[in-house]
C-alpha cells in the first residue's frame, strides 16, 4: 500500500459542498477573482466560451500545495480522450521515485510507484474535452503568471485561467488553496502505450480496491478536477452506498 497522501481535504466534505453547489461561501481558502477580473466581466456583453481541451495533449504542471500544509509537485499530465485515459506522472519534491496515477474513463484509477499500488474507483471517469463549458461562470480578464487570461469558475470549486490570445490553459486554483501552473502545453503530445500499463502487483489482490471514494484522500490534480465535471446529483448518489 502507498503511504496516505497529505490531508488536503476530506472527500465526504467535498461531496457535501458539491451537492450544495457552493464552496467559496463556506470556505475561507477560496480564491476570489481580483478586482481587475471582476471589472472585466461587463454586464450585457457576451461572455467568451472556454476553449475545449485538445483530445490529446501533454502538459507539465507545477503544483503548489503549501497553503494546505503539503508539498510541491511537478506533474507530467498526458490526456488521451480517444483512448479514454489520463496519466499524471507525479514527481514529489526531493523524491526520486515518481508516482503514477493512471486514470481510465470507466472510473478506475491505478496509483502506483516502483514498489506498491492501490486501485481507486470513482463514480465518474476522466473529464471530456469540453468539461468546462457546462456550468462555468465567466469572471472576466486577469493578468496572471505574466499572461493576459480569461477567468472562469465552476461550482466555486475551481478557478480556471486561459490565455486570451492562444486559448491555452495557464493556471488552475482550487477552493482549498491548491494552485497549479501550466509550464508547457504540447497539443497532440502522446505517451507510448506501454507506459500506461499498471504493474502486475496492482492485480495481486493486496491493494485497496475501494468502491467508495469517501474512504480515500487523493492529492493529484485530475482526481480533484474531475469532481468539478461531475453532476452534483450523481456524485451525491455515489455516497449513498
Amino acid at each position: 500500500m502507498l503511504p496516505p497522501p497529505p490531508p488536503l481535504m476530506l472527500l465526504p466534505l467535498l461531496l457535501l459542498l458539491l451537492a450544495a453547489s457552493s464552496f467559496a461561501a463556506a470556505n475561507a481558502k477560496a480564491t476570489p477573482p481580483s478586482a481587475t477580473a471582476a471589472a472585466g466581466a461587463r454586464a450585457g456583453s457576451p461572455a467568451p466560451v472556454p476553449t475545449p481541451w485538445p483530445e490529446q495533449f501533454h502538459a507539465v504542471i507545477f503544483t503548489n500545495l503549501t497553503e494546505s500544509g503539503a508539498r510541491l509537485q511537478l506533474i507530467d499530465l498526458y490526456y488521451d480522450w480517444p483512448k479514454g485515459r489520463n496519466l499524471n506522472l507525479i514527481h514529489n519534491q526531493l523524491s526520486g521515485d515518481p508516482t503514477y496515477d493512471v486514470e481510465w474513463t470507466n472510473g478506475t484509477s491505478y496509483v502506483f510507484n516502483s514498489a506498491s499500488c492501490r486501485t481507486i474507483r470513482f463514480p465518474v471517469g476522466i473529464l471530456p474535452p469540453d468539461w468546462l463549458a457546462d456550468g462555468a461562470v465567466y469572471l472576466g480578464r486577469e493578468h496572471v503568471d505574466g499572461f493576459d487570461c480569461h477567468l472562469w469558475t465552476k461550482v466555486d470549486f475551481i478557478w480556471y485561467y486561459e490565455e486570451v490570445d492562444t486559448g491555452r490553459p495557464v493556471r488552475w486554483n482550487f477552493f482549498n488553496g491548491m494552485q497549479q501552473h501550466v509550464m508547457s502545453f504540447e497539443v497532440g503530445g502522446v505517451l507510448e502505450d506501454s507506459k500506461w500499463q499498471a504493474p502486475a502487483y496492482c492485480f495481486n489482490g493486496d491493494n485497496a480496491d475501494t468502491g467508495n471514494v469517501a474512504a480515500d484522500r487523493v492529492d493529484v490534480m485530475n482526481s480533484l478536477i474531475r469532481f468539478a465535471g461531475a453532476p452534483a446529483a450523481a456524485m451525491a448518489a455515489s455516497f449513498d452506498q
